[in-house]
């Protein structure tokens, strides 16, 4: 097939969807009203005020006398539901939620009723009049004191208690990162109306299909019987993949009132409602030779799960495997089961974790054995991937380190801690590596040339706030030699083909080469229409010598031959042309990541021990950059994400009782822009062909990955102090 000229993919567009969201006019979950806004009612979920026990007696006689009150639902009065199994969406060992099923609570916050009535505030009301008895018990919350339960994970290759113990160096530390809360702009909201049996959801979902499987099952009807409409989501860094139980809650509501329910959880209930990234406790000993090759690592965490599920992070134990060259490495990976709801995979899941700890034990051995931080990194630069033996198919950190250590100016760099000040404050630099496995899932993209030379793209993929709209109306653009304007891309819709989760900086290299097959297969319908079109200035020219551009399907050597897809369309008496396309990705015989190194400047306070960031650059490997313009989009908000995990993100529990004490955007604190310095991002050339047809090997989850450490790291450096816990707070400083 011949290749198409690139105009669209590359270029720094605008989003084209943005005009729609600045205006008011896209619809998120909570905005749609079927049958209009009188015919919807109003849902409001009563949460458990104990953190473990049983529900003894439930009196809602005051909430049901409320005018506007149709029903209040719980589980003395709750339609018993199947819950059939379901190995989709994202559920995990152990027994899922069964709202309103028992008596039984495991959380703080657990939904334990359910108020339904025609307006809000008389939802809301009712709700507060649901008097709810107990029989208490102690929660368990605090991940330090409580036991580890279940076999362990763990990974092991060499020798590392004889390595570490014939070490020339020697270093051990215990790193602990805070329990982190997504706290997307948009709340959770579900939209639930039956037709018969057959149930359409307007949800925030980062996976149409995930809600649809999850409700079909809980309800035992068929997964064909449920349509689920996300076209917009308002942010959510991972909570929105897993079909969480307020959905269940919403379309069991709307089934006993056969009224079309909608669904709205308070900015409090995310807190103990959608997940969250757990806390850990992560154990380094590390061994080194006085050059600072590594000879051995140990790696020992605790991670907290909730009891009635078990949650491990995917990927927490791959930096301590094959960021570094390490001949004998020991791994122990253990889950300690709290009562508290279920974590979830939040932006940089699992390699976020372990990134604070490995890279600050790197800058640990770097200051132990005098040596540059980014030269003890060029030291262990491994050639190939040491937990699997293959090669990598593209690593371009040493790349990474020396564009990043130039632009950011490391050569001015004093390498004594606490020796540069401005004033009262202590100035301190730091660096930290990154990575996050490229990820690929199969998908299908529907795609259709209308006769007036426009075309329509549709996936039911899902766009959270990357951008999947542009980038996907570029790689169509491109492939079918049209402009972005006569391109038009939907998603979010399970009528539509199906695509995988749309998280794990997978979508890109998922769908997107999807949508490359099928919008490369439409153009070769259409060349090979008009070569053997007799009419055609085409007929009989070599299809692989034919090009589209701007709509006009020419000869390559000569321009001037040809005629434009409207003309080709209208002569032939085709109001369309459509493909379904479709990508598999195979099997890899290579390590398939995304790398980069992140810098930090920060200033703290000598006497009150504030931490100010005063500027970051990030450089990544991140293989082919579709959309510069939403690369830097991506890359400047997980540096801001960074920000607040690195010193003001934590959630802080009541461990009497269970309770989320700050939940609540007041105090549980998200960098703002007074805290959001000079932040730049580059990004080195290179494709990964091996990867995917596009040559990308995902930006979103590596971009956040190494922001954390490399503020712990400058932090360090500006003060002589070495925080290991976060958030880095003023106390700990001073």
């Amino acid at each position: 097939m011949s290749p198409q000229p690139q105009a669209a993919v590359g270029a720094p567009l605008s989003r084209v969807d943005g005009r729609l969201k600045v205006t008011g006019q896209a619809k998120y979950a909570a905005d749609h009203e079927p049958d209009g806004p009188k015919s919807v009612v109003h849902a409001v979920v009563v949460d458990s005020s104990i953190g473990r026990g049983r529900i003894t007696a439930i009196d809602t006689r005051a909430a049901e006398a409320q005018p506007g009150v149709l029903k209040v639902i719980h589980h003395r009065n709750a339609p018993k539901l199947p819950y059939g199994p379901n190995a989709g969406s994202l559920n995990l060992p152990g027994e899922r939620l069964r709202v309103f099923q028992d008596d039984r609570v495991h959380f703080h916050g657990q939904p334990v009723a359910v108020v339904v009535a025609t307006t809000l505030e008389a939802a809301q009301h009712a709700a507060s009049l649901v008097e709810i008895a107990y029989e208490a018990e102690r929660p368990v919350t605090d991940l330090t004191d409580a036991p580890a339960a279940g076999e362990p994970r763990t990974y092991a290759r060499g020798d590392a208690e004889t390595a570490l113990r014939d070490a020339p160096v020697r270093l051990e530390m215990t790193y602990r990162t805070a329990r982190n809360h997504h706290n997307a702009m948009e709340l959770h909201a579900t939209v639930a109306r039956w037709d018969g049996e057959r149930l359409t959801l307007w949800d925030k979902t980062q996976w149409v299909q995930s809600p649809r499987d999850e409700v079909a099952a809980n309800f035992g009807i068929p997964a064909e019987n449920i349509r689920v409409v996300s076209p917009f989501v308002g942010g959510a860094f991972g909570n929105a993949a897993r079909a969480w139980p307020h959905i269940t809650v919403a379309a069991l509501a709307a089934r006993e009132t056969g009224r079309p329910v909608k669904l709205v959880l308070t900015r409090g209930q995310l807190y103990f409602g959608v997940g969250f990234r757990p806390s850990y406790a992560y154990k380094v000993r590390l061994g080194s030779d006085r050059r600072g090759r590594l000879t051995a690592m140990t790696h020992d965490l605790r991670a907290e799960t909730s009891r009635y599920e078990t949650f491990t992070e995917r990927g927490v134990l791959v930096p301590g495997q094959m960021l570094y060259t390490t001949p004998h490495v020991s791994q122990t990976h253990r889950t300690v089961p709290l009562d508290v709801n279920t974590p979830t995979p939040m932006r940089g899941p699992g390699y976020s974790s372990a990134a604070f700890p490995v890279e600050s034990a790197m800058d640990e051995l770097a200051h132990e054995l005098g040596i540059d931080p980014i030269e003890l990194r060029r030291r262990n630069e491994p050639e190939n991937d040491q937990s699997s033996g293959r090669p990598f198919s593209t690593r371009r950190l040493r790349e990474c380190y020396t564009v990043g250590a130039r632009e950011f100016g490391w050569n001015r760099r004093n390498p004594k801690p606490r020796s540069t000040r401005d004033g009262d404050w202590l100035i301190g630099t730091g660096m930290a590596t990154a990575l996050y496995d490229t990820l690929r899932a199969p998908g299908r993209a529907s795609v259709r040339l209308d006769a007036d030379g426009t075309a329509l793209v549709e996936s039911s993929t899902s766009d959270m706030g990357p951008g999947t709209y542009t980038s996907m109306t570029q790689v169509a653009a491109d492939a079918l030699g049209l402009t972005v304007r006569n391109v038009t891309f939907r998603l979010g819709d399970t009528n539509m083909p199906t695509a995988p989760l749309h998280g794990g900086s997978l979508t890109m290299a998922s769908v997107g080469s999807t949508v490359q097959d099928g919008c490369d297969a439409l153009r070769q319908q259409a060349i090979e229409l008009a070569v053997g079109d007799e009419d055609s200035p085409l007929y009989g020219a070599d299809t692989e010598d034919v090009v589209v551009r701007g709509g006009r399907l020419q000869v390559r050597t000569d321009p001037t031959r040809g005629e434009t897809y409207r003309q080709l369309l209208t002569r032939n008496k085709r109001e369309s042309l459509e493909v379904m396309g479709s990508w598999t990705p195979g099997q890899s015989r290579s390590s398939m990541y995304a790398y980069g190194a992140v810098f930090a400047e920060v200033a703290v306070d000598a006497r009150l021990g504030l931490v100010r960031v005063r500027r970051m650059l990030g450089v990544f490997d991140a293989g082919r950059i579709i959309s510069p313009k939403l690369a830097d989009s991506q890359a400047i908000g997980a540096m801001t994400g960074g920000i607040g995990m690195a010193l003001l993100e934590h959630t802080v529990t009541d461990h009497r009782d269970g309770r989320i004490v700050n939940a609540d955007l007041a105090d549980y604190l998200v960098p703002v822009n007074a805290d959001v310095p000079d932040l730049k991002a580059i990004y080195v050339d290179g494709r990964d062909d091996e990867a995917d047809p596009l040559g990308v090997k995902g930006l979103g989850e590596v971009v956040l990955v190494g922001v954390a450490p490399a503020i712990a790291n400058a932090v360090f450096h500006a003060t002589g102090r070495r925080v290991r816990d976060l958030p880095i707070t003023a106390e700990s400083l001073l």
